[in-house]
């Protein structure tokens, strides 16, 4: 079957029922997102498809030919990072790192839909993604700050 991921079309010989994140990392080698839980509950595994937060570990393959898939390395690169992993950055957002990829694609899908949002929205957004280091805080302040980069980068005509 064929995947779009991160712009790029993708062949890959999977069983229908292989979940989306083993074929991303096994044999796409994008390795962002994360094995959490196994269960859909942690968030770690999230990515975006057609716009919309998914949780990889759980959702088959199959039902994502013929959409778009992003992951984290499909954002932006090292050396030019998206409004979302620069405010990460420089919120010191992420200490183990292990929820981080998800935490963005989850923040990356609300900002999309809405790039003013309250804490609240934030906050309802990101709930289903855990994170055991208690950077909860740092996470907003980078969803904030990740809003006003984008606001200002589309003020500018650049996004």
């Amino acid at each position: 079957m064929d995947l779009m991921v991160n712009g790029q079309t993708h062949s890959v010989n999977a069983a229908p029922d292989t979940p989306l994140l083993y074929v991303l990392r096994n044999d796409l080698q994008l390795n962002a997102a994360k094995f959490g839980c196994g269960l859909g509950q942690c968030g770690a595994c999230t990515v975006i498809a057609d716009g919309k937060p998914v949780l990889s570990c759980v959702t088959p393959v199959a039902l994502f030919e013929g959409r778009k898939i992003t992951t984290v390395e499909g954002l932006g690169t090292e050396d030019s990072p998206a409004p979302i992993q620069q405010a990460f950055i420089e919120e010191q957002a992420a200490q183990c790192g292990y929820c981080i990829a998800g935490m963005i694609m989850r923040a990356q899908a609300l900002l999309a839909q809405d790039n003013n949002p309250s804490d609240s929205a934030i906050r309802t957004a990101l709930q289903s993604n855990l994170c055991r280091c208690g950077t909860h805080m740092r996470i907003l302040k980078a969803v904030r700050r990740a809003a006003n980069l984008m606001q200002r980068a589309s003020a500018k005509g650049a996004i």
